[in-house]
């Protein structure tokens, strides 16, 4: 291990992905787990919780990393498929240390951790050797003064406190993609979950909670007020949290209903008010709607909002007003794929899949599967009797019901639940 790095931070090395010796990457580094409470100077560094395909979270002992630089590590690709399970004497860097309140012996001095450095020792074991602390910020400085410090100047790293905070843990999870932040989260110990859940902001807790399986979704929900949680719905598609509010007490459900924008509830109700696995109920009321006299600019400017799923991206609706589901009568759809082929200024009525049924909103799971399996789809109009567009459903809606309940945790198992 001679090319790597003498000084190692942590959160710089979460997310790097991880090689074999053939240079093919195997998963990404998630945490780093230590023996902390074995009262050594310098606590040893145990190995990695890498995340493998199939978001099964396995240890990979520093015996097996064989090199580490500022972009990847690689291993002797000697991998053990073990789902991994912490042990009472270990500790998780980016779960557990960060956020810690800790003090500098000999000062008055007290901070948060934001980062842990490791060290090969001359025994060739890797070693915590350095934390980074940051204090309170005072007056008009927003963050407090740094100090990076020999682990053994460190006070009160082995005490557990229940107010630890969340800021450096937030930026992290910031950084990542809802579904990566979700499955970090879900393995969080319940306190400084809580305490994570209560820093995110609305619209980052809802994508994160679309990520999550629906008991974590619904134990994360009842842990907010009843004001924040309204919030959090408002935030997340429509289709997604009347799935969450389905799982809900009754009451419970009518609360936060109530406590909803008037509008953003009126989706909410609209889509429950459909029986289970129908297209109705998993389809989306938040399509890209355009009227008659749109262009083909127009559209292309509407489908490059990143906010946008890549189905969701595929298909416009060209419609008659009013705009918003139910809308006025559908007159057809378009393919972005055809309408890159087409002049800015050509209206979109004019490039319309005329051959394209829609879907009703009673249709099974099984008959919308067949319906865009049919026609190549990965998006198709759900239209009322009177041909109003009411919503669409997508690909990703249909295997979000086609799949097991359990689909999610399965998969971030590897297939053990």
């Amino acid at each position: 291990m001679s090319a790597t790095p003498s000084r190692v931070f942590v959160a710089r090395l979460v997310g790097l992905p991880i090689f074999d010796p053939q240079g093919d990457q195997v998963g990404k580094v998630r945490d780093l787990v230590v023996s902390l409470w074995s009262g050594a100077s310098q606590p040893r560094v145990l190995g990695l919780v890498a995340e493998v395909f199939g978001r099964r979270r396995i240890f990979v002992p520093m015996t097996r990393v064989t090199h580490i630089d500022s972009g990847q590590v690689y291993t002797t690709g000697l991998l053990n498929m073990r789902r991994f399970e912490q042990r009472p004497t270990e500790a998780l860097v980016m779960g557990e240390l960060l956020d810690r309140t800790v003090g500098i012996r000999g000062s008055e001095v007290r901070g948060t951790i934001y980062d842990v450095a490791m060290e090969q020792a001359r025994s060739r074991d890797w070693v915590v050797s350095r934390v980074a602390i940051v204090e309170p910020g005072r007056g008009f400085r927003r963050r407090g003064q740094t100090h990076v410090v020999e682990w053994t100047e460190v006070e009160d790293l082995t005490t557990r406190h229940a107010d630890q905070g969340a800021t450096q843990l937030l930026a992290k999870i910031n950084e990542m993609r809802p579904a990566d932040a979700a499955n970090l989260i879900q393995d969080l110990p319940k306190t400084r979950r809580s305490a994570v859940v209560a820093a995110l902001d609305d619209e980052r807790l809802a994508d994160v909670l679309e990520e999550l399986p629906e008991e974590d979704q619904v134990e994360i929900l009842g842990d907010l007020d009843s004001e924040r949680a309204a919030d959090v719905l408002e935030e997340m598609s429509p289709d997604d949290a009347a799935d969450l509010i389905a799982e809900l007490p009754p009451e419970t459900a009518a609360e936060l209903l109530d406590l909803m924008e008037p509008e953003d509830a009126e989706d909410v109700k609209r889509l429950l008010s459909y029986a289970e696995s129908t297209a109705g109920a998993m389809m989306t009321v938040e399509p890209v709607i355009l009227s008659p006299d749109a262009t083909v600019a127009d559209a292309l400017a509407r489908v490059r909002n990143p906010d946008l799923t890549t189905s969701l991206a595929a298909l416009v609706y060209v419609c008659r007003a009013p705009l918003e589901p139910p809308t006025g009568k559908l007159l057809g759809v378009a393919h972005i794929q055809r309408l890159l082929r087409e002049p800015p200024s050509t209206l979109v009525a004019g490039a319309l899949d005329a051959d394209l049924d829609p879907l009703r909103p009673e249709m099974s799971i099984d008959q919308v599967g067949a319906h865009l399996a049919r026609y190549n789809l990965v998006a198709a109009p759900v239209v009322d009797p009177d041909g109003r567009l009411l919503g669409a459903v997508t690909v990703d809606d249909l295997l979000d019901h086609m799949l097991p309940d359990n689909w999610r945790e399965a998969s971030r198992l590897g297939g053990d639940a």
